[in-house]
């Protein structure tokens, strides 16, 4: 059953992720709901993979918290979808969601579900959304860069004429910021009420990046209201608190289960 679905969900990924690639290869576009009926059953199919390969745990191991991630994401990227159609972001996210899905179940060392309380369960919530919801805004604002680029060199490709009016990016750039903000905050406050010792846990560090990474967020939504920030200043801010969040989220267990093989 878990390798049905594993290559279920990752064939359907790959076939929305081919319906919503014909417009930049200049073919006839297929019907835009065609690719979200594909996409939505590919994340139906990835969270039932996950259930089945964790037993319905909460599994917070490198390989299977990528997975995870990307389950987060893909069902992010099909509500943006059918809010703003934005194809380009279907391209990039379902075959990786795809990738990290077969890698987790067929390539990744064998781990268990770690045993937590409710309360750490709810902050592991909070900051798998967050992260998830800033990927996606990361990925708008290469999006609007890529526009911007284009707009400067008055040269307009396959792939800035396939991405949505530069002010709807840059508009639901922010909104996911701002989103994606307010669960960084509550995943944040749930972590200090709840996660006991830093230091033992080796948190300390993701922690200090996680408070850097919502700091730059919150200083650029700050600067956005205050002083009306954009373009490439809104892009780097943004780039730059994905990576802290990166390193904080992923770098740091990557080091501890892939480098130094500290696996819980």
């Amino acid at each position: 059953m878990l390798t049905f679905l594993t290559l279920t969900s990752a064939v359907l990924y790959l076939a929305a992720a081919g319906v919503f690639v014909r417009p930049l290869a200049q073919r006839r576009p297929l019907p835009h709901v065609l690719g979200m009926a594909l996409a939505s059953a590919a994340v139906f199919a990835h969270g039932w993979a996950l259930v089945a390969k964790h037993g319905g745990g909460v599994d917070l191991h490198f390989f299977a918290a990528l997975s995870l991630v990307a389950l987060c994401t893909a069902g992010l990227c099909v509500l943006v979808n059918l809010a703003r159609p934005v194809a380009t972001l279907g391209v990039i996210v379902f075959p990786l969601a795809a990738a990290l899905l077969l890698v987790d179940v067929f390539a990744a060392p064998a781990t268990q579900p770690l045993p937590i309380e409710w309360q750490i369960k709810l902050h592991v919530l909070f900051a798998l959304l967050g992260f998830s919801v800033m990927s996606v805004a990361a990925l708008f604002a290469i999006f609007l860069a890529l526009q911007e680029r284009a707009l400067r060199m008055h040269r307009f490709g396959r792939l800035a004429a396939a991405l949505p009016p530069l002010t709807l990016t840059e508009a639901l750039m922010f909104q996911l910021i701002g989103a994606g903000f307010a669960l960084l905050t509550l995943a944040l406050v749930s972590g200090i009420l709840f996660v006991e010792n830093l230091f033992a846990q080796h948190l300390i560090h993701k922690t200090v990046l996680s408070i850097a990474a919502w700091a730059v967020f919150g200083v650029l939504l700050f600067g956005r209201w205050r002083w009306g920030w954009r373009g490439r200043r809104a892009v780097r801010l943004t780039l730059a608190g994905m990576l802290l969040l990166l390193l904080g989220y992923l770098g740091s267990r990557f080091v501890l289960e892939l480098v130094l093989k500290r696996v819980p």
